[in-house]
C-alpha cells in the first residue's frame, strides 16, 4: 500500500509538473498559435474519454497492475515526444498519448487500493490517496513553474523529459508491487468479442451505481469543473479579484485539504455516506453564496477578496469530506471482480464533467455573473437532494459501513478479531 501511495503522489506530480504549462508551451514557445494550443488541451481531454471505457475492461481482464504499467509507459513516451515535437501534428499526437496514459493511471491505482485494503481501512486509504494527489499536484506545479523559461525551448524540453523520467521511475517502483489477485470474471475475460459488454450491462443494471454516477457528474461539474475556468473568470470580472488574490484563493483550497483531510476523516467515516455527500452540497452552497457576496455585494474590495478566498477554502473542506466517501462507495457497489470496471466508469463520468464544466461555466461567468453564481448555488443544493435519494437505494452496509462493523463486533462476530492484510 505504501508503494501504491508513492505511485499516486508521483503520477500527480507528473500531471502538475507540465499540464499547467501546455498552453504557453504550444502557443508561445513553439509558436503554433492559440488555436493549436486549444486543440492540444481538447485532445488531452478527448483521449481520456476514449480510453477510459476500454481501461475498465482491461483492468478486469488483466488486472490493475499491467494496465497501470502500460499507461505509465504510454504517458512517458507522450511526455518525451511532446518535449521534442515542433509541428502541430506531432504535438497533437504526443498530447493524445500523454492524456490517454494519465487517464488510465487513476482507475488502475484506485483498483489496486481496493484489492490491497479491507473495508475497515479503505476510507483512510482513499483519504491518503487524495491528500498525496493534491500534494503531488502542488509540488509539481511549483517546481515546474521555476524550471520553465518562455524564451528557451530547451527549458520545456527538460521539463517534459523529467516528467517522462518520473513515469519510468514509477514503472520500476510499481513493478515490485504484489497485488492480491482479484477474482477473475470469466464472462468478461473469456466469453469472446462481445464479452466486454457484460461489465457495462451489470453496471447499468445497478440502480445505485447509476444514481451515484449522476450525482458524481453534478459534483464534478459544479465544483472541479469551475475552478480554473468559470469561478476564476467570475472572480476577475465580477469581483475585481487580482491575479495574486486568485493565487491566494487556490492556495487556500490546497491548504484546507491538507489541514482538514485527516481531521474530518474520523467524523466522516462514522456517518452515513449519503448524508456526508448531502452535507458537502450544503457547504458548497454556502461557498457559492460567499462568491455571490464577493462579486455582487457592496462591501469593500478587502471584504470581497476575503469572501472569494473563503469560497475556495470551503470547496476544499467539501473535497476533504468526499475523498474517503466516494471512492470506497464505488468499490462497495462493484460486484466481485468488477472494481476496475466501476472505477473506470466513475473516472469517465468525472472526465465528462471536467470537459463540460469549463465549456459552460467560463462563458456564463464572463457574460452573466449573477445568473452564473445563482445557477451553481442551485446545483450545489441539488447535490444534497441527489445524495439523500441515493441513500434510499443503498444497503445499510454500503451507506453506513461503520455501524455494520460495530454491530458485528458487539455480537462477538468475526470483525471482533484483529484483521490483518498482507500487501
Amino acid at each position: 500500500m505504501r508503494r501504491i501511495h508513492v505511485g499516486n503522489a508521483l503520477s500527480a506530480f507528473g500531471l502538475g509538473f507540465t499540464v499547467p504549462y501546455l498552453y504557453v508551451y504550444v502557443a508561445q514557445v513553439r509558436g503554433l498559435g492559440a488555436m493549436t494550443a486549444g486543440l492540444v488541451l481538447a485532445v488531452f481531454a478527448v483521449a481520456a474519454l476514449i480510453v477510459l471505457p476500454f481501461a475498465g475492461r482491461a483492468i478486469v481482464r488483466r488486472g490493475p497492475l499491467p494496465a497501470l504499467l502500460a499507461a505509465l509507459v504510454t504517458a512517458a513516451l507522450g511526455a518525451l515526444s511532446l518535449g521534442l515535437a515542433g509541428g502541430a501534428t506531432a504535438v497533437l499526437l504526443s498530447a493524445a498519448a500523454l492524456g490517454a496514459g494519465q487517464a488510465v493511471m487513476q482507475p488502475a491505482l484506485a483498483t489496486m487500493i481496493v484489492d490491497c485494503s479491507e473495508s475497515e481501512t479503505r476510507s483512510r486509504a482513499f483519504a491518503m490517496q487524495f491528500f498525496l494527489q493534491n500534494l503531488g499536484l502542488g509540488v509539481g506545479g511549483l517546481i515546474g513553474g521555476h524550471l520553465v523559461d518562455t524564451s528557451r525551448v530547451s527549458s520545456f524540453t527538460l521539463l517534459f523529459a523529467i516528467e517522462a523520467a518520473v513515469f519510468l521511475l514509477l514503472v520500476a517502483v510499481m513493478a515490485t508491487v504484489r497485488v492480491p489477485r482479484a477474482p477473475r470474471v470469466e464472462a468478461a475475460a473469456d466469453a469472446g468479442p462481445g464479452a466486454g459488454r457484460t461489465g457495462w450491462r451489470a453496471l447499468l443494471g445497478n440502480r445505485a451505481m447509476v444514481q451515484l454516477c449522476v450525482l458524481g457528474f453534478v459534483l464534478f461539474f459544479a465544483c472541479y469543473g469551475q475552478f480554473e475556468s468559470g469561478l476564476s473568470a467570475y472572480g476577475v470580472e465580477a469581483a475585481g479579484i487580482s491575479t495574486s488574490a486568485l493565487g491566494t484563493a487556490l492556495a487556500a483550497n490546497t491548504l484546507m485539504i491538507v489541514v482538514a483531510q485527516f481531521a474530518v476523516l474520523r467524523f466522516v467515516e462514522r456517518r452515513r455516506r449519503s448524508r456526508v455527500i448531502a452535507a458537502v452540497g450544503v457547504i458548497w452552497a454556502v461557498a457559492w453564496a460567499a462568491a455571490a457576496y464577493a462579486g455582487l455585494g457592496h462591501g469593500s474590495q478587502t471584504m470581497a477578496t476575503a469572501a472569494f478566498v473563503s469560497t475556495y477554502a470551503l470547496f476544499g473542506l467539501g473535497e476533504a469530506m468526499l475523498s474517503p466517501t466516494l471512492a470506497p462507495l464505488v468499490a462497495d457497489l462493484a460486484p466481485e471482480g468488477l472494481a476496475g470496471q466501476y472505477n473506470s466508469a466513475f473516472a469517465l463520468v468525472k472526465q465528462l464533467a471536467l470537459a463540460v464544466g469549463p465549456a459552460v461555466g467560463g462563458p456564463l461567468a464572463a457574460s452573466l455573473p449573477g445568473p452564473y453564481v445563482v445557477t451553481f448555488l442551485l446545483f450545489s443544493l441539488g447535490i444534497s437532494v441527489l445524495a439523500l435519494r441515493l441513500g434510499r437505494a443503498l444497503s445499510s452496509v454500503q451507506d453506513h459501513p461503520w455501524a455494520a462493523r460495530t454491530r458485528v463486533v458487539a455480537r462477538g462476530g468475526a470483525a471482533a478479531e484483529p484483521v490483518t492484510a498482507e500487501v
